[in-house]
């Protein structure tokens, strides 16, 4: 495999990533972060570092944009819910290994 083609096929696993996450609006990101380490607002922070390294002018709500498919704002309005007890626990425990 050559380097482009690993790279078409790195690229190719974030969109469809990025897509099924777009399409789970349902899994909200602190359960991501308590279950996987990561959550979107972690992809657009990559985004951004990557388009920076790479010396492209990408704001930080650009790049929310890109993994949310529409602005954060109203992502949040739409789809973030309350964090139950339960998960900011998990989150704090989590937040201190």
């Amino acid at each position: 495999m050559t380097e482009e083609q690993r790279i078409e096929l790195e690229a190719a696993a974030f969109r469809q990533l990025v897509q099924h996450l777009r399409s789970r609006p349902d899994v909200q990101n602190i359960d991501l972060m308590n279950l996987a380490g990561f959550c979107r607002n972690c992809l657009s922070k990559w985004y951004k570092a990557a388009a920076d390294d790479l010396s492209l002018d990408v704001s930080p709500e650009q790049a929310r944009e890109e993994i949310y498919g529409m602005p954060y704002a109203d992502w949040k309005a739409k789809y973030q819910k309350e964090a139950s007890a339960e998960q900011k626990a998990a989150f704090d425990k989590g937040n201190k290994a």
